[in-house]
């Protein structure tokens, strides 16, 4: 994968206000030739996601969660496989969302195409969004059991899964670029950006969610596509129930790969 030189070789210097961590090269293929990621030792505190995220991308540093409980432990045991990702920019999202919708739809189901994303000026801006979100999930109600800060050298919140080698959504699609084009797509259209990543499930946090139940039904064929498990295993597995209860007016967006 196509990546920015670097930085966290020399993150010691580079003037970030970080707590205790370390640097991440482990992966499935043995330690990878550069850090991956800086690991902060600690649960992440309220606050420091939106200091450090106001600072880390003017050194080329993105934070996100890292959800190290649930039983499947850190990173260093997640298999991360760098090496076998290619990059999100060479990626149509809609052709990868078409694709794996052919594969999974039933027989007679089209392919309804991308959902309309209609902006105005007023809607919110997606960086403080984000943090908005981060400072729910620490309270220890949502879906994450143990989150810990960590930087990722990304050019874009998008590509934070491809550029550590999360193979999260192996058992759907192992090439993690090819999810990352469509999450850049959705960077565009509802100012998504990735705020936690766990061993295998990834939450998202949404500046311009779909606003009438017709936009998120839209929005569901996406999303089922994206990731099937979370229509597939669900209580009411069908997209109109997953559009009213996950997607409308909904500012964060929680993806589980089985």
């Amino acid at each position: 994968m196509a990546t920015l030189p670097n930085p966290l070789p020399r993150i010691a210097s580079l003037g970030l206000d970080l707590p205790a961590g370390r640097l991440i090269d482990a992966t499935d293929d043995g330690p990878w030739h550069e850090p991956l990621l800086w690991l902060a030792d600690g649960p992440a505190a309220a606050g420091g996601w939106s200091a450090t995220a106001e600072a880390a991308p003017a050194v080329g540093l993105l934070p996100v969660l890292l959800d190290v409980g649930g039983g499947h432990g850190g990173p260093e045991e997640w298999e991360l496989m760098p090496g076998e990702m290619s990059y999100p920019g060479d990626h149509d999202a809609e052709e990868v969302l078409e694709d794996a919708w052919d594969e999974c739809a039933e027989e007679d189901a089209d392919w309804p195409g991308l959902a309309d994303t209609p902006y105005t000026e007023t809607d919110s801006e997606p960086d403080s969004v984000a943090s908005d979100i981060v400072e729910s999930l620490l309270d220890g109600s949502g879906p994450l059991k143990d989150p810990h800060l960590a930087l990722v050298p990304a050019r874009r919140s998008a590509d934070i899964p491809a550029a550590i080698g999360w193979m999260g959504p192996a058992n759907h699609e192992s090439d993690t670029a090819r999810l990352s084009a469509v999450l850049r797509s959705w960077e565009d259209r509802f100012g998504i950006r990735v705020v936690a990543l766990g061993f295998d499930h990834l939450l998202v946090s949404v500046a311009h969610p779909p606003t009438t139940l017709a936009e998120a039904q839209a929005v569901a064929a996406e999303h089922f596509a994206f990731c099937p498990d979370n229509i597939w295993q669900s209580s009411d597995p069908t997209l109109t129930a997953y559009a009213e209860s996950q997607l409308l007016n909904q500012p964060a967006w929680h993806f589980w790969w089985d």
